[in-house]
């Protein structure tokens, strides 16, 4: 009796005794009046299980002894319900997974609960929640509002600080003072001086050596200081001297040089005193130049500190996504302008408007013009694009990426990454859509190859045309063909290491699917019935062992299938069985809406393109890339003829030119603060405490590493004009004599590929996830950089590889 007992406690006719079980110690039990064990044993397995071929012989066995069928426990309206025994009554819901309960009344029969993911969380959940969610959105309108209450009361308190401009002329053997009222009265410790005149760059001056410098003619200043009362005592500060060019005569037109440096006096003697600068030459003629000061320029000392405060409070904000991205850019590089105040220069607004990198703005203006237009086509939704790829890769899921990635990075490197991504990005949305693939990661993949193929040409890429237009970078030598040469070999090799790399962290095909496949979906939940079957069979007989071997052969043979279907879906990006179908639902479900503005755009896009190729020929370069859009951009309304604008300009993405504008001001003042600068100087010194024979792979390192790793957190297009003077710089110092070529590409390759580390490292990056939010597909700055930093990693370890090689063995340059 005892073992009938346990039996039928097992089975859930009677009332097992209390205790924990977990949710795997279930089984779903058609029951009826019970005959032998055996017959119980097979009346407990699942329909599916006991109709499967597999278990025929059982099933016989069973009919031919003449087995009583179990006449079902029926609910009120006569259909069967199915029991679950010894579940626990409080089943927890995870996710979207459905979970029985037996819910058991003392006047009702058991009935089966579905719980579906938060539909059924408790209440005093949400009232948890709610409480947990109440102090952090005080917290933050707290701090948001005091950072708005901090800047508004700084600009309310402060003036702007003025420039002082003037013109002088030294005669030989004269010596010029120049004073102002705001010398005089203001009695500063230290002053920026910028003049601009017949004098030599400063690269070009740091070739000259000691004997040749006391032959070159030159202006020296300084800062002088007085007290007014009988000693007269006088303060000076360090001298600065600056060579002259040859010819020491300003042309009427042009030619000036400007250069600029800080004056300091000890402080408490100025404070007393009148300041005056003082001017000589050695030249024999009268040399004339402008002049402008300005009091008490940011301290760097301090200036760096607050820019890194609020690059970390910049990343705090975007990478928490406490508010939008693009608040969180103009909310900092105001803060920016306020810690430009505090540290003594508070610019005026026409001075922040020329921070703006107006050229990137009306690139991307003019393009998103170009685009929105298009879409109104059908084109970017139409064969033979989507199922052009789709046919030329049979289906297959890593063939059509990697057709993808190839088809952005080739055309990055001939047009830029920014017009490449919004006319590749609406493209590979609707194709995600029909394959039902996640747009997500797979437009991640196309922002990076597009900034790697960018790298590989002079126009691909902003820091590139900003590099190759450097007088000092072509006077030593790049010229289109050999920067083409030099980085395009390197580009292949990341290219292929990128590839390998996605292809590793994403081999389970399914982190790039937004579900599953239906037919992996079902073979999981047969393998799932059968082995709660199986778990559910008790530990009583030989005959239950029988059975048991009977059910977990099957499992094994369902694991087989499944680990092939899994592999077969691994490499297709649809069944093979469908794919015919699905290339022919592509091309009859989306049509060309309207071939005659087809017609025109197609007009527009290829004079952009043209355009954009004349740029790699310095005889027809006369014609910038945005204005070259712009233009391209103004044709297309012409021909489109269009009475209202306003549909056309709502899709145009102003959030995202805000947050490139905010970006530039923040570089710009984070530049001014002194933060570049102070990483320039930072290497140099590196570079010099190493031994000479090693110098140059040190210095390749460092200007790879360190500017891809600051690339990842600032936007390259600012940091690209700031490095390019510290490492033209480095190539023109004597005292480290090394060759600039080397350096010029291991600055591309850091600024270039760093931009894949994060989010708002490329303008790239930011464009992509703005389209992918315009189609409903939201990046986060976490997701982008689990995906996007490791590659940046692999990128800077594939090209120090490529640079040593070609440049410390092979001395390429």
């Amino acid at each position: 009796m005892a073992g009938w007992k346990s039996f039928t406690e097992w089975i859930g006719l009677s009332k097992p005794p209390k205790r924990e079980l977990d949710k795997s110690q279930y089984s779903l039990v058609s029951c009826g009046e019970l005959t032998t064990d055996n017959i119980q044993l097979w009346l407990a397995l699942p329909d599916e299980v006991k109709n499967d071929p597999s278990l025929a012989s059982l099933r016989q066995m069973y009919e031919r002894d003449g087995a009583v069928e179990a006449t079902p426990l029926a609910t009120k309206s006569g259909n069967p319900i199915k029991v679950l025994s010894l579940v626990d009554p409080s089943p927890t819901a995870v996710g979207d997974t459905e979970v029985c309960s037996a819910k058991k009344d003392s006047n009702e029969t058991p009935t089966i609960t579905e719980i579906k993911g938060a539909d059924n969380v408790p209440t005093n959940e949400h009232k948890k929640t709610e409480k947990k969610t109440k102090p952090a959105y005080y917290i933050k309108m707290t701090v948001l509002l005091a950072c708005w209450i901090f800047f508004t009361v700084i600009f309310l308190t402060h003036d702007v600080k003025k420039e002082t401009r003037g013109v002088a002329s030294v005669a030989p053997d004269e010596v010029k003072t120049m004073t102002s009222a705001s010398l005089e009265t203001s009695r500063p410790h230290s002053i920026l001086i910028r003049v601009s005149g017949p004098f030599l760059a400063e690269n070009d001056e740091i070739k000259l050596n000691d004997t040749i410098k006391e032959r070159t003619k030159s202006v020296t200043m300084w800062l002088e200081s007085s007290r007014t009362n009988a000693t007269n005592l006088k303060e000076k500060s360090e001298n600065w001297t600056i060579y002259l060019d040859e010819d020491d005569t300003l042309p009427d037109f042009g030619g000036a040089e400007t250069r600029s440096a800080i004056l300091k006096l000890t402080p408490g003697i100025s404070a007393n005193g009148n300041c005056s600068l003082k001017i000589v030459t050695t030249s024999r003629t009268v040399v004339a130049f402008s002049v402008v000061h300005k009091l008490d320029p940011v301290d760097e000392n301090v200036g760096v500190i607050y820019a890194c405060v609020l690059l970390v409070g910049l990343y705090v904000l975007i990478i928490f996504e406490i508010i939008n991205r693009t608040l969180a850019a103009v909310t900092m590089s105001t803060m920016s302008l306020a810690a430009l105040v505090l540290a003594g220069d508070r610019p005026a607004l026409s001075e922040v408007i020329t921070w703006l990198n107006e050229e990137t703005l009306i690139l991307l203006f003019s393009m998103m013009l170009l685009v929105a237009i298009m879409a109104e086509t059908g084109i970017f939704v139409r064969p033979p694009l989507q199922s052009h790829y789709h046919s030329v890769t049979k289906g297959k899921l890593w063939p059509l990426i990697l057709l993808l990635c190839a088809i952005t990075a080739t055309v990055s490197s001939i047009l830029d990454n920014v017009t490449t991504i919004l006319l590749m990005s609406p493209i590979t949305i609707r194709l995600c859509e029909v394959m039902e693939l996640d747009p997500v990661p797979i437009l991640m993949f196309m922002a990076i190859f597009s900034n790697i193929g960018g790298t590989a040409t002079p126009v691909g890429d902003p820091p590139n045309v900003i590099v190759a237009s450097n007088r000092a970078v072509i006077d030593s030598g790049i010229n289109f063909a050999n920067f083409t040469a030099h980085m395009a070999l390197g580009i292949i090799l990341v290219f292929c290491q990128t590839a390998m790399q996605i292809r590793y962290v994403f081999r389970d095909s399914n982190k790039l699917r937004l579900t599953v496949p239906k037919e992996i979906r079902g073979l999981s939940h047969q393998i799932s019935i059968w082995r709660r079957a199986a778990d559910s069979l008790p530990h009583l007989s030989k005959d239950v062992q029988v059975v048991r071997e009977r059910l977990e052969r099957k499992i094994r043979k369902l694991t087989v299938e499944l680990d092939v279907l899994i592999k077969k879906s691994n490499s297709r990006a649809c069944p093979e069985e469908t794919f015919q179908t699905t290339l022919k639902e592509m091309k009859e479900k989306y049509k060309i809406r309207d071939k005659a503005l087809l017609i025109k755009a197609s007009v527009a896009v290829c004079f952009v393109v043209v355009v954009f190729f004349l740029h790699s020929m310095p005889a027809l370069d006369r014609v910038s890339l945005g204005w070259t859009a712009l233009l391209g951009a103004i044709l297309l309304l012409i021909l489109a003829d269009r009475e209202d604008l306003e549909p056309v300009l709502h899709r145009v993405e102003w959030s995202t030119l805000l947050f490139f504008a905010a970006l530039f001001v923040l570089m710009e003042a984070l530049s001014k603060l002194g933060l570049i600068s102070y990483i320039g100087g930072i290497m140099e010194l590196l570079i010099l405490r190493v031994d000479e024979s090693s110098r140059l792979a040190v210095a390749i390192l460092l200007t790879l590493w360190v500017s891809g790793v600051i690339s990842a957190f600032v936007d390259n297009i600012p940091l690209t004009t700031m490095m390019v003077r510290v490492v033209v710089s480095m190539g023109s110092n004597l005292k480290l004599d090394l060759p600039m070529q080397p350096l010029i590409w291991a600055l591309l390759f850091g600024v270039c590929l760093g931009g894949n580390g994060t989010l708002i490292g490329a303008s790239a990056n930011v464009v992509c996830a703005g389209v992918a939010e315009q189609h409903g597909y939201k990046f986060t700055f976490a997701r982008f950089f689990r995906v996007g930093f490791p590659l940046m990693i692999g990128h800077f370890v594939v090209a120090s590889i490529y640079l040593l090689m070609c440049h410390c063995v092979f001395s390429w340059h």
